[in-house]
């Protein structure tokens, strides 16, 4: 398969340049797969604020660490290394991408209800449906295919960019290398670093074997690529051809990154047919045992029948207590500041969405935003 992307502009990367962060920044984007920020809370950026990309050129020339680096990919890839030596010759250092994925130095509080707002909101819904309307055939198709219903994969392309319009104009390359080799000192840059490495190893050669110039990549301030905000990683995983061109292009085929994203979920453990959360009563012994249970692990762990036979009761119609006693679960924690926490029972399917993005408020908000878009194509007469 051929990955393609549009060639960037020769003029458009001036020493600081100009980048609408304010959506990646607010989930942590790097999501689509994203290892790399899914082991932290979104940050909060004021949608609109504008960061100047700062870049240093020729950083990575005769430098030991790349050095080593391309040793290691001649090694182990077949590279050739003066190509390789000529290409980080050409990388430049990111100080815009190390400053966003520092830690807060003030970490705000978990807020539900504020993270919610952001994403469960007019403008992301009235987009979803044009999207919902414009890929309607495509989304059956990879429904069919893949099992996983439209309306998740539209929430994640919508929480991720807005439905592509807001993708990342950072260089891959550029923002990969810097966080593989200058990641800034944190408790687990090691971790990180490690992540960012194999992602930047995973771009050079999805891009050789594709025949597709690296620089000319674009994405987000961790290399996240395209509509679904796909790492590398993931690209070569789990990205497919769903238009049938021929070639994978997860910046301007919305059908590539329907499939792509059913796809990732398919392969992630999705299973058809099978809700995603199920709701709680909002009795105070049933809040209690919420309470008690919500450990913060995302993968489902509680049996219903443990948490029934403690007295949690159910608010979900239709549900066969005594048939799902078995089915694991686990407990979904949403603080707001001076609110009652609220809590939800997450089933595999939600454990699925944090394989996107490990955040319990991003797998809802993916889930709430898809139904919230399949809502208004029903009031609004549109065919599912």
């Amino acid at each position: 398969m051929t990955f393609q992307f549009a060639p960037l502009d020769s003029t458009f990367r001036p020493l600081t340049r100009a980048f609408i962060a304010s959506l990646f920044c607010a989930i942590g984007v790097m999501s689509g797969n994203s290892a790399v920020a899914q082991s932290q809370q979104p940050q909060s950026t004021a949608q609109g604020q504008v960061f100047e990309e700062e870049i240093v050129p020729q950083r990575y020339a005769n430098n030991a660490n790349v050095d080593a680096f391309i040793n290691d990919m001649v090694a182990r890839y077949d590279f050739d290394a003066a190509k390789l030596h000529d290409l980080f010759n050409r990388v430049s250092y990111s100080a815009t991408a190390v400053k966003l994925v520092l830690p807060s130095p003030t970490p705000s509080t978990k807020n539900w209800r504020v993270y919610q707002s952001r994403f469960i909101e007019p403008i992301r819904i009235d987009a979803g449906v044009k999207f919902w309307r414009a890929n309607q055939a495509t989304l059956q198709r990879a429904s069919a295919q893949f099992g996983v219903p439209p309306e998740v994969i539209v929430g994640i392309i919508g929480v991720e960019t807005i439905y592509g319009r807001y993708m990342g104009n950072f260089r891959a390359l550029d923002a990969l290398t810097t966080l593989t080799f200058d990641y800034p000192n944190t408790p687990n840059r090691l971790e990180r670093q490690a992540t960012f490495r194999k992602n930047l190893e995973d771009l050079l050669v999805w891009t050789r074997d594709s025949q597709i110039d690296p620089t000319t990549v674009l994405g987000s301030y961790t290399g996240a690529i395209g509509i679904p905000q796909f790492l590398p990683s993931s690209i070569v995983q789990y990205a497919v051809d769903f238009d049938g061109n021929s070639r994978i292009d997860l910046r301007t085929s919305q059908a590539d990154a329907i499939g792509s994203v059913a796809n990732y979920l398919k392969q992630n453990g999705w299973e058809p047919g099978r809700p995603v959360v199920w709701r709680i009563a909002g009795d105070e012994g049933s809040q209690g045992i919420a309470q008690a249970a919500a450990d913060g692990q995302a993968e489902p762990h509680w049996s219903l029948s443990q948490l029934t036979k403690a007295g949690m009761l159910m608010a979900e119609p239709g549900l066969n207590v005594a048939a799902e006693a078995a089915t694991p679960l686990t407990v979904v924690d949403l603080p707001t500041p001076g609110r009652a926490t609220e809590y939800t029972l997450g089933l595999k399917n939600f454990y699925v969405l944090t394989r996107y993005n490990r955040s319990f408020f991003y797998a809802l908000a993916v889930y709430q935003l898809g139904e919230a878009v399949k809502a208004r194509m029903a009031a609004t007469g549109a065919d599912q």
